[in-house]
């Protein structure tokens, strides 16, 4: 029997402006009306496979009179894919760059947003903070925590793997339909609760001519990026960070299940240590994707520091 879905509480209305020659698609809570200098629209972006449709469950939490815009980034969800053989970190910050200076959305190249990411998004959501930093007025990381350490001498390895990735076509798993979808989610986060895997499903998917489902992302993604991670440039971006950051995380996160050694707590907590002016929290019990696991305890966090 299917799990019944998750009800929102707040209706969302899909936007699709262009952007630097790609279709973007958007989910919007709330009037731009709403937005004032005081309390500016808040923008979120979301993780690597993800879609903007999972800020849902906490825009649901927060009060109805804040302007929400959420993004689906370039090749997730309903944004066009960019047409290229693999994805990089300045077209991500180009095209959140474009959207805040759209009128149709209600930004403008002179006005500031509450600028929210969660792990891929925190990362560049991060350093757009520091690229732009007259555009941030308070900035919300969840668990995004930048990338491992790089030497000079990974380059030709990594280069050579690329290639070899480029000469096979990329792929995603494909389901037998939607409620297969639903339990990938929750196999992939048991905090997940089944109506909000259900409701997540099909916004996070859809199905093919064939019948069969597949996840809305550009297999793409999946490709290795050729281009080494640089620790030394993020951190100078970091440091330029002028909006006050709130880093929030799961108990239940450790980074080891992604880099093993190469890529610790302590290297992460040194590198925070630059940005100015951070405030840190953590969610129990929550993961990494805890906006799914704790949605109204992230909520109260949120308007307790956009509001102060």
């Amino acid at each position: 029997m299917t799990e019944p879905a998750y009800l929102p509480r707040r209706t969302a209305r899909s936007l699709f402006v262009p952007v630097r020659g790609l279709r973007y698609h958007l989910l919007q809570w709330g009037e731009p009306a709403l937005a004032s200098p005081a309390r500016p629209t808040l923008v979120m972006a979301h993780g690597w496979m993800d879609v903007a449709a999972s800020f849902q469950f906490v825009v649901d939490a927060l009060r109805d009179d804040r302007h929400v815009l959420a993004l689906d980034w370039r090749g997730f969800g309903l944004t066009d894919p960019s047409g290229s053989d693999s994805y990089w970190y300045a077209d991500y910050l180009a095209d959140l760059d474009a959207l805040l200076d759209r009128p149709e959305l209600g930004l403008a190249p002179d006005r500031t947003v509450d600028l929210l990411g969660h792990s891929m998004g925190g990362n560049v959501a991060m350093l757009y903070a520091g690229v732009r930093p007259q555009r941030v007025r308070r900035l919300v990381n969840l668990e995004g925590f930048g990338m491992p350490q790089t030497r000079a001498e990974q380059a030709p390895k990594r280069y050579a793997q690329w290639l070899d990735e480029l000469k096979q076509p990329a792929e995603l798993r494909d389901y037998d339909d939607v409620a297969a979808v639903a339990a990938r989610l929750r196999k992939t986060n048991p905090l997940l609760p089944a109506d909000k895997a259900t409701w997540l499903a099909p916004h996070w998917s859809h199905q093919r001519a064939d019948g069969r489902w597949e996840i809305l992302g550009d297999p793409a993604h999946k490709r290795v990026n050729p281009i080494l991670a640089r620790k030394e440039e993020a951190l100078e971006c970091w440091k330029r960070i002028n909006a006050p950051l709130l880093w929030v995380q799961g108990d239940r996160t450790d980074m080891r299940q992604w880099w093993g050694e190469r890529y610790t707590q302590a290297e992460f907590d040194e590198r925070l240590a630059v940005v100015p002016n951070v405030q840190r929290r953590v969610l129990s019990p929550a993961g990494h994707m805890l906006h799914h696991d704790q949605p109204e305890a992230l909520a109260a966090q949120l308007e307790a520091f956009l509001d102060a």
